[in-house]
């Protein structure tokens, strides 16, 4: 199709472009699959650029009352990582706050983390001035350069400046390790150099086995977004930190490959949504399946399905650390699994490994990250060029015809 709103692409997904790495680098000029392959170099260089930067004012006046992390979109989800990493047991309560401005209780006993990939992003501007108005210890992360910089020198605030490469999509390891040590600084989490060199590791290990070059049978990320391919996905998080995973799934799902994906925590789902299961793309649409017929000849609304994917934290989490016994977690997700067997419902699983939160985080986003390209470039779309958005900020930011 090319739609006269600049939308390209075909709605059946293609298998041969995926292992035809030449037509593939062609329809991503934007470079976005070797931006999310940058994702453990952007670990190396935003801890160094941390590092540089002197965090001593976040560390002056002790441990704060509350944190709040100020983004939208991949800078917002960064609050739920350090969350996460933190932990149950984390002595203050962490907020993320994916609007303008900070929350009406901030005031000088809080930390402000302000983070936006291009550095213009209202949201964090706003909460940036706001923070330093209210007199709350304040860090900025983003381009360097940019307005947040500038709104960070005028509050004498720490700022660290990490180069924007890539949209904010492929970059959340480069915003995600800087609020990560900017926590670390005020005795929030417990991540060292060897978390991060691990972490690092992984992925770089993850995109040598998700290159473009590896076929379809042993690339993990194109056999998963293979199996997608036409469905309706459902991501659910065995875990706190699994679910964080399972967000940034469907966050990627939709803004790269343009797919409507759920995803939530299993404890929640289990309670409700797994009902979903049953449903009119799950059981029943199943059910009424003619396992003889061909399935390039169904009609589309026929062969739309639910497809699910769970992610497993491992039980690696120590107990003590854990929001639930690990045993809980573990049954949930087995009893999901055979629910969806039973049912018909295709059922793919990822499990978390590595001996850190951080490197378990990694080891569960990069290979979706990689599935929802590959997702995108099966259907012929450019994962990086989504008019939809361009229209959107084009529109909605048109003043009204006596203001202009």
């Amino acid at each position: 199709m090319d739609g006269t709103a600049g939308v390209n692409g075909h709605r059946a997904a293609d298998e041969a472009l995926l292992d035809d790495e030449k037509a593939m680098l062609g329809n991503d000029p934007g470079g976005m699959l070797r931006a999310t392959a940058s994702a453990g170099a952007q670990v190396r260089e935003s801890a160094a650029l941390a590092v540089e930067t002197d965090l001593s004012l976040l560390e002056d006046d002790g441990r704060p009352r509350a944190v709040v992390v100020a983004g939208i979109g991949t800078a917002g989800l960064t609050g739920s990582i350090l969350s996460t990493v933190a932990g149950p047991r984390c002595p203050v309560p962490i907020i993320g706050h994916r609007s303008a401005g900070v929350p009406g209780w901030v005031g000088a006993a809080d930390v402000v983390i302000a983070v936006s990939a291009s550095g213009r992003s209202p949201e964090a501007l706003a909460a940036a001035d706001a923070a330093a108005r209210r007199g709350a210890r304040l860090v900025a992360i983003g381009n360097p350069d940019s307005e947040l910089q500038a709104v960070a020198e005028r509050a004498r605030a720490p700022f660290i400046g990490v180069p924007r490469r890539a949209p904010a999509r492929a970059s959340m390891w480069g915003l995600t390790i800087p609020v990560l040590l900017a926590a670390r600084a005020l005795g929030l989490v417990k991540v060292n150099e060897a978390d991060l060199a691990e972490t690092a590791s992984r992925l770089d290990a993850d995109a040598e086995r998700c290159r473009p070059a590896a076929d379809s049978f042993v690339n993990p990320a194109k056999s998963l977004a293979l199996g997608l391919a036409g469905s309706v996905p459902i991501v659910w998080g065995s875990s706190p930190l699994a679910t964080v995973a399972a967000r940034r799934f469907a966050d990627t799902l939709a803004a790269n490959a343009r797919y409507p994906a759920m995803a939530g925590a299993l404890g929640e789902a289990s309670r409700g949504r797994v009902g979903l299961l049953d449903g009119v793309f799950g059981g029943l649409a199943e059910s009424s399946r003619d396992i003889f017929a061909d399935p390039d000849t169904e009609e589309a609304g026929d062969s739309t399905r639910l497809r699910l994917v769970v992610l497993r934290d491992g039980g690696l989490n120590p107990e003590d650390d854990a929001d639930e016994p690990v045993a809980v977690e573990e049954r949930r997700a087995d009893a999901v699994q055979a629910i969806a067997e039973r049912r018909g419902v295709r059922c793919d699983v990822l499990v978390a490994e590595g001996g850190s939160a951080l490197e378990r985080l990694a080891s569960l986003t990069a290979v979706p990250d990689f599935a929802s390209l590959y997702l995108a470039l099966a259907h012929g779309l450019d994962p990086m060029a989504v008019p939809a958005i361009s229209e959107m900020k084009e529109l909605s930011n048109l003043l009204p015809e006596g203001l202009q």
